[in-house]
């Protein structure tokens, strides 16, 4: 067990400090953002979940090609598992491209779809549209991290996420005060960094490529097996997707004040998820690896330590948050109302966090079992079981900080609670365990 943690902590730690580097660019944003005004704040909230929901669905970049990879490299073959890696970066490329171009002129039509006020929308309207420069570097670093993670290597996107976040945070100060832009600054100054992002990982998988002695070009099979690879893991992320979007909608529904608390909130609670998805994270690479090489006591063993390391890792999550709640509003907003509805919330949150440590950990397991077509088919299980919950909320439009408190109690137990139903009942059998390389 103790090799077995060494491995764990091996590669959660460094993934943990490039996983929350990613949710603070959003952080910084919503700090920067958030002493503008109200308006700006919710324009905020609404454009990061659109942009978050474009990116997320395509999450599978990295999902699939980390266990593709991982199985490979378990099985010994190198130079196999590196070429599944670039084949999925240059998938990452054009499919970031088209979603750009498609998506620029639709993007005033899909912010008005949430039924803010027009001085909201305006504001969501600017940041998405030139966030969208930048969803192309956005999937190459996805599926560059997958290829890392897959070969056991979480050390190296730690110090990308990292200096990407340290050049977020000075080109964003520059450009939204020192330049005057407001939220467009915001915008501008995390697309430049996640070009940069970019440009670093390819330098990167230029060089592992020659070490390997493979062509950098891609390969039509290589391209199209990823993208069928993911075909299942797009399903399962685009039910999680549609229940943060749901949420934001009621929350819009429920007024300004309570839409920029909840982005908050929101984003909080993130940044906490990506915390708990480090240890994901070591399942994914760890459970490819060790199926790849038909280790089956030593990917139950894993699994086993995981679960432990996840509940563990929510309650002190979850006592941290508590103890900060009341602090947590004046950092993101001067509004009264808005910091009295974030610190009720955060304290509601802190209690459900546990509960989110054991769906995370289970996630990632199965995950890198390629066991994507279970997850697909109860991710949509899991929003029906949410849904009645929201209607409710939308429904009753309970005012004030109370209605927050509502909408958060129906994801962060509901909606939260019907993933660890589903993921527990499959991590008690064995029907996910395929030994065997390549997983596609």
């Amino acid at each position: 067990m103790l090799t077995i943690d060494r491995d764990i902590l091996r590669l959660s730690v460094p993934a943990l400090g490039a996983l929350v580097a990613e949710p603070l660019f959003l952080l910084t944003d919503t700090a920067l953002v958030g002493h503008l005004g109200e308006d700006p704040l919710a324009g905020l909230g609404i454009a990061s979940a659109v942009l978050q929901t474009i990116v997320g669905l395509l999450i599978f970049l990295a999902y699939a090609t980390t266990p593709a990879v991982a199985r490979r490299l378990g099985a010994g073959d190198t130079p196999g598992a590196v070429k599944a890696g670039i084949d999925g970066m240059w998938l990452a490329l054009g499919v970031g491209i088209v979603l750009a171009l498609v998506a620029w002129p639709l993007a005033g039509a899909v912010i008005r779809l949430f039924g803010s006020t027009p001085a909201v929308e305006a504001e969501a309207t600017t940041y998405l549209t030139l966030s969208l420069i930048g969803l192309p570097a956005m999937l190459v670093v996805i599926a560059a991290t997958g290829l890392l993670r897959g070969l056991q290597d979480t050390r190296t996107p730690l110090v990308v996420a990292v200096t990407g976040f340290a050049a977020n945070a000075l080109l964003n100060a520059v450009l939204i005060y020192g330049a005057g832009w407001g939220i467009a600054g915001s915008a501008i100054g995390t697309v430049l960094a996640q070009w940069g992002m970019a440009a670093v990982y390819v330098v990167i998988a230029v060089r592992a490529a020659r070490a390997q002695r493979i062509s950098l070009r891609p390969a039509l099979d290589g391209v199209s097996g990823a993208a069928t690879a993911g075909g299942w893991l797009f399903v399962r992320t685009a039910s999680l997707r549609a229940a943060l979007l749901a949420s934001v909608v009621v929350a819009s529904s429920l007024g300004v004040t309570q839409l920029a608390a909840f982005q908050i909130a929101m984003t909080i609670f993130t940044t906490s998820a990506f915390m708990l998805d480090a240890l994901a994270i070591a399942g994914q690479a760890l459970v490819g690896h060790g199926l790849g090489a038909s280790d089956v006591p030593r990917v139950h063993a894993v699994t086993r330590r995981l679960i432990r390391w996840g509940l563990l890792s929510g309650v002190v999550l979850g006592a941290v948050l508590a103890v900060l709640a009341p602090f947590a509003g004046p950092v993101f907003s001067p509004s009264p109302e808005v910091q009295q509805a974030v610190s009720a919330t955060l304290l509601l949150m802190a209690a459900g966090i546990p509960l989110a440590g054991f769906v995370f950990v289970l996630d990632g397991v199965l995950i890198g079992a390629g066991d994507a077509r279970y997850l697909a088919l109860t991710g949509i299980v899991n929003l029906a079981m949410y849904a009645p919950l929201l209607a409710a909320v939308a429904v009753l439009q309970p005012s004030g900080v109370a209605g927050l408190l509502w909408l958060w109690a129906a994801f962060g137990f509901g909606y939260i609670g019907a993933r660890a139903l589903t993921l527990g009942l499959r991590a008690r059998g064995s029907r996910w365990i395929v030994t065997g390389a390549p997983a596609t």
